[in-house]
């Protein structure tokens, strides 16, 4: 798994992928999946032990391919080098595997162990299951508030409540997603660039695609997120008819256009995830404001929430907090956080969960 995590943010809309190779209590080979259409984990394992494959077991977190996309079938590779025994964590849920490549290598004479670490293995790509499964991208909802839960102050000054570490983990985890979604809101007050910024010099930069909403258009075509989009994605989604100045404008900047359907005056943001599961997007980095926030949790998109919490207070009835909309009437209609964990970042802390 740590081999797999390696291609964290790289491999999409594949899944992470680690294989390691022993013989007689030895490392003879090992691989991971490192980009779309490279080498699998299993074939690149295999060919760094060479003719010391044979015989070998071969230790893999998920369920090796049996099919042609554009690399060859890894179950063929692992057959043909003469392995021993597969040690599987889990089940490959895409239908053209499932279970498929169990049995092949197993009417091949490979032995076969299945469900090893299971949920942890489940846990690593569960951007992957999702995505496959439904369709739809694995929806992250990050937001930055004070202890006593505030988004800004009352005259909109947010930057910024917390710290620098605090921030970095923001930029790494934009660098392992597929696209980050901002309402119109915030792009007027903050004028973000919603890129990837990296510290370490070594590090590898992916931005993902940016994705603005903007119904009303009002988000300023000079704005920072339109910049180098005819080379680093930006989509504009709306559900209204644009303006042809408005459309001339931002086709010339290289921003794509998505036109939703409208749900209660904005954009339907289960169409828009929909969309974006068309175009192979696995995985949303949510960083809007109030609104944007409680739409998406209201529409059921999120699946995991990402709060940092600074320990400043800020106090104020008109300072806002992380979700707007009508909110719930009742306590037992709370959206319930599950398997949550507490990290310190600097000063501040990270709290995680699932919905």
């Amino acid at each position: 798994m740590e081999l797999a995590l390696k291609g964290q943010g790289r491999t999409s809309p594949n899944p992470m992928v680690g294989a390691v190779l022993v013989k007689n209590g030895l490392v003879v080979g090992e691989g991971y999946h490192r980009k779309a259409g490279l080498p699998h984990a299993e074939t690149e394992a295999l060919r760094r032990a060479g003719n010391k494959a044979r015989g070998a077991d071969l230790y893999v977190n998920l369920e090796p391919c049996c099919h042609f996309g554009k690399t060859p079938p890894c179950t063929d590779a692992i057959i043909s080098a003469g392995v021993k025994k597969v040690i599987v964590g889990m089940r490959d849920p895409n239908r053209l595997v499932s279970g498929k490549g169990f049995r092949q290598l197993k009417k091949n004479g490979v032995q076969v162990v299945t469900g090893v670490l299971r949920k942890e293995c489940e846990r690593l790509n569960e951007v992957f299951i999702k995505f496959v499964r439904t369709g739809y991208p694995f929806v992250l909802l990050k937001t930055a508030i004070s202890l006593d839960g505030k988004i800004a102050t009352g005259s909109g000054e947010s930057q910024w409540i917390t710290g620098a570490k605090a921030r970095e983990k923001v930029h790494r985890i934009r660098n392992e997603v597929d696209a980050i979604v901002a309402g119109a809101g915030t792009i007027v007050k903050d004028n973000p660039f919603l890129t990837t910024r990296l510290k370490q010099k070594s590090a590898v930069v992916k931005h993902p695609v940016r994705v603005i909403l903007d119904n009303e258009f009002i988000v300023p075509l000079k704005s920072n997120v339109f910049r180098n989009a005819d080379k680093e994605r930006v989509l504009y989604a709306t559900s209204k008819g644009l303006p042809a100045s408005r459309r001339k404008e931002l086709t010339r900047r290289g921003v794509d256009i998505l036109v939703l359907k409208e749900k209660k005056g904005k954009v339907d943001l289960q169409g828009l995830m929909r969309a974006l599961g068309e175009l192979d997007i696995t995985s949303v980095l949510i960083e809007g404001g109030g609104e944007v926030n409680a739409s998406a949790l209201e529409a059921g998109l999120v699946d995991k929430v990402l709060f940092f919490i600074a320990p400043i207070l800020i106090g104020g009835k008109d300072a806002p907090g992380p979700l707007g909309g009508k909110g719930i009437g009742h306590l037992k209609d709370a959206f319930k956080i599950k398997n949550m964990t507490v990290n310190s970042i600097g000063n501040d802390l990270l709290l995680e969960g699932y919905l």
